[in-house]
C-alpha cells in the first residue's frame, strides 16, 4: 500500500488547471495512448508504453528465469555489465534485499579491476543492453569473453545476455551459443525495472521476481481506484519546484532508490530547456539544500512516499510520465545522450585511440587545475561565483566509485558553501542519467569535473584503445559538449587519486 505524508500535501489544489491537466493525462497513460504527450512525441511513445502493465506481462518471463537460475546455480560471483536503466534498478534490488552483485557500470580500469578479484570459475557475467551498441557495455563484453577464455574457461558457460529480440547483440550472441533472455522491446531503458533487465539479475541474485510484480500490481490497482495518490505527487513535483527535487533514501529500506529515480526523472524531463532535476542526497537536511523540494521514502521531508519496492518502480514511472504530459515534452527520448556518445567518438578519433599527455600551467599538491584559478580554493571560488543565482552545480567524477567513494562528501560541502543545489554523478554512468538534463534541461548548470590517473589498465579486445583512454575520452568529450554551451566549467585532475581527493575536500571546506 502506498502512503503519502508531509507538510506539502496541504498545498495540493485539485481545482488548479495544472492538476486537471494531470487528471486528463492519467487515464490516457493507462490506455497506452501514444498521443498523450503531443503529436511530436507520438511515434516514440507508440513503441515505449508497455511499462504500463509489466506487472502482468512480465510474468511470462518467470519460468525462463527460474530455469536460468537453476542452470547457473554453481556460479556464485555475479557481475552485471550494464549502463543506466540496465544497472540502476538491479542495484536497488540488490541493496534492498542485501544480495551480492558487482555492478560494472564504468569504464574506469581501477573499478573494473575490482570485478576480477574472485575465482574465475565461479564467475557469472550478465551483459545487459537493448542493442549491444553502448560503448561501455560492448567493451565490457569483449573484455570478459577474453578474460574467461584466457582463464581456460568457456565464456558460454559463464556469460548471460539480456537484450531486445532481434537486436544486433541478440543475433550475434545466439550464433555464438550464449544464453539469452529477451526483454520487451516496447519499454525504454529507464522504465525497464520490471522487464527482463531488472528481473533477470534479481532472479540470479536469489530474489523472487514474482514478489516485485505482485507489489507493482498492487500499485496499479491502487492508482486505478484512487488516482489521487499519484496525481497529488505529480502535482507537487510540478508546482512546488521550479527545477530542483532533493531525494534521500535516509530512514528507508531502499538504498539506491534515489539514484534510480534521479535517472528516471532527469533523463525523461530534462529537454527543451525545461524539466525537473532530482538530486540524490545523504539525508533530510541535505535534500532541502539550495531550496530544493525534498522527497523521501520515510517520514521527514516535504513529501514522503512509503511503499514496497515493486510499487515504487511503477509509481515513479507513472509520476514521470505525468510530468512529461504536463510539461508537454516527450519523456521517452534522450537526444543529448547520443551527443555524449558522439563526443567520445570524436575525441578517440582525434587522439588516434591513444591517450595523449595533457598538461596545465596550474596545479596544487598533485591536483592539476583546468579552469579559472591558480589554486584549488581560487578555482572553486570562481566556479561558485559564476554559478547562476537560480542554477545548480554538478560534480561529475570519472573515478572508481568504490575506492574513491570519499569524494561524495564534496556534494554536501559545495552545496553548503554555495547555497545552491549540487548533484554528484559518477562518470561515465551519469551520461546515461543526469547527463541528458545537463545539456537538454534548464541552461543554468555549473560543472566540476574530477578525473584522475589510474593504477590499473586493460586493453579493450577488438579495439585500438584501452579502458584508461576510453574513460578519459568520455570525460573530455563531455567537457567539450558542456563548453560549447558556455557553462561555468572546471576540471580537476588527480595525479594520485586518494591524496588528490583529500586535497580537493580540504580546499572546499576552506571556502
Amino acid at each position: 500500500m502506498i502512503k503519502l505524508s508531509g507538510p506539502s500535501l496541504s498545498k495540493v489544489d485539485r481545482n488548479d488547471a495544472k492538476y486537471q491537466t494531470l487528471v486528463k493525462a492519467h487515464p490516457r497513460i493507462a490506455a497506452k495512448d501514444a498521443n498523450t504527450w503531443g503529436q511530436a512525441a507520438s511515434a516514440e511513445a507508440a513503441i515505449r508504453l508497455n511499462w504500463v502493465d509489466l506487472d502482468q506481462s512480465s510474468r511470462d518471463l518467470l519460468p525462463a528465469l527460474d530455469a536460468l537460475a537453476a542452470k547457473f546455480r554453481d556460479k556464485t560471483d555475479l557481475v552485471l555489465c550494464g549502463m543506466g536503466g540496465s544497472s540502476l534498478a538491479p542495484e536497488v534490488i540488490a541493496q534492498t534485499y542485501k544480495k551480492s552483485v558487482f555492478i560494472l557500470d564504468s569504464t574506469d580500469p581501477d573499478y573494473l579491476h575490482r570485478a576480477l578479484q574472485g575465482d574465475a570459475s565461479k564467475l557469472l557475467v550478465l551483459v545487459a543492453s537493448k542493442s549491444g551498441s553502448t560503448i561501455e557495455t560492448s567493451s565490457q563484453r569483449a573484455f570478459f569473453e577474453k578474460y574467461l577464455s584466457d582463464a581456460g574457461l568457456n565464456p558460454t558457460e559463464h556469460m548471460v545476455f539480456v537484450t531486445d529480440p532481434g537486436s544486433p547483440l541478440d543475433q550475434d550472441v545466439r550464433k555464438a551459443g550464449f544464453t539469452v533472455i529477451n526483454a520487451d522491446p516496447h519499454v525504454g531503458g529507464r522504465f525497464s525495472a520490471l522487464t527482463a533487465f531488472g528481473l533477470t539479475p534479481a532472479t540470479l541474485m536469489g530474489v523472487d521476481a514474482s514478489v516485485l510484480l505482485d507489489q507493482a500490481s498492487d500499485c496499479r490497482e491502487l492508482m486505478k481506484t484512487n488516482p489521487e495518490v499519484v496525481l497529488d505527487v505529480a502535482y507537487l513535483l510540478l508546482t512546488q519546484a521550479e527545477q530542483f527535487l532533493g531525494f534521500t533514501d535516509s530512514g528507508s529500506k531502499f538504498p539506491g532508490l534515489s539514484d534510480w529515480i534521479e535517472q528516471l526523472i532527469a533523463e525523461s524531463t530534462g529537454k527543451e530547456e525545461q524539466g525537473r532535476l532530482p538530486i540524490a542526497t545523504e539525508g533530510f537536511k541535505e535534500a532541502a539544500m539550495g531550496g530544493a523540494f525534498s522527497v523521501a521514502f520515510a517520514p521527514g521531508a516535504d513529501l514522503t512516499v512509503e511503499a514496497e519496492l515493486g510499487e515504487h518502480f511503477l509509481f515513479w514511472e507513472w509520476v514521470t510520465a505525468l510530468l512529461g504530459a504536463a510539461l508537454e515534452i516527450d519523456p521517452f527520448n534522450q537526444p543529448n545522450v547520443t551527443e555524449a556518445k558522439e563526443a567520445t567518438s570524436a575525441v578517440l578519433a582525434e587522439w588516434n585511440n591513444s591517450l595523449p599527455v595533457i598538461t596545465t600551467a596550474n596545479s596544487e599538491d598533485g591536483v592539476e587545475i583546468f579552469g579559472d584559478g591558480n589554486t584549488l580554493v581560487a578555482a572553486l571560488k570562481n566556479l561558485i561565483a559564476n554559478t547562476d543565482a537560480d542554477g545548480y552545480i554538478a560534480i561529475t567524477a570519472y573515478l572508481d566509485r568504490a575506492g574513491d567513494s570519499k569524494l561524495t562528501e564534496l556534494r554536501a560541502v559545495l552545496s553548503e558553501k554555495s547555497g545552491r543545489p549540487v548533484s554528484f554523478g559518477w562518470g561515465p554512468r551519469f551520461l546515461h542519467s543526469t547527463g541528458q538534463f545537463h545539456k537538454g534541461g534548464q541552461q543554468n548548470g555549473s560543472f566540476l569535473q574530477i578525473t584522475g590517473e589510474t593504477v590499473n589498465n586493460y586493453p579493450v579486445p577488438g579495439r585500438a584503445f584501452d579502458f584508461r583512454t576510453l574513460l578519459m575520452a568520455q570525460a573530455l568529450g563531455d567537457n567539450r559538449a558542456l563548453a560549447t554551451r558556455k557553462y561555468p566549467l572546471l576540471r580537476l585532475h588527480c595525479t594520485e587519486r586518494s591524496a588528490g581527493i583529500d586535497q580537493i575536500l580540504r580546499a572546499a571546506k576552506a571556502l
